[in-house]
């Protein structure tokens, strides 16, 4: 596959996203919250489906986090 990343906006929605996310994390514990983290990265991961774009995803965060 060719497929590249999309980091442009694309969710029709993003206040709604914003919210469904904030409100998924509502009273879970700290190491809670880092699994559903996790467990939600490996869910869109096996969605996406494609190396190339997973691999470009995680540059740029690894990228983004270093600037932090």
């Amino acid at each position: 596959m060719n497929a590249r990343l999309n980091v442009e906006p694309n969710l029709p929605e993003p206040d709604t996203f914003y919210e469904m996310l904030v409100d998924t994390h509502q009273d879970l514990t700290d190491e809670q919250s880092r699994m559903l983290n996790a467990q939600l990265v490996l869910l869109l991961s096996n969605h996406i489906g494609d190396i190339d774009v997973l691999r470009e995803a995680c540059a740029i965060a690894r990228a983004n986090a270093a600037q932090a």
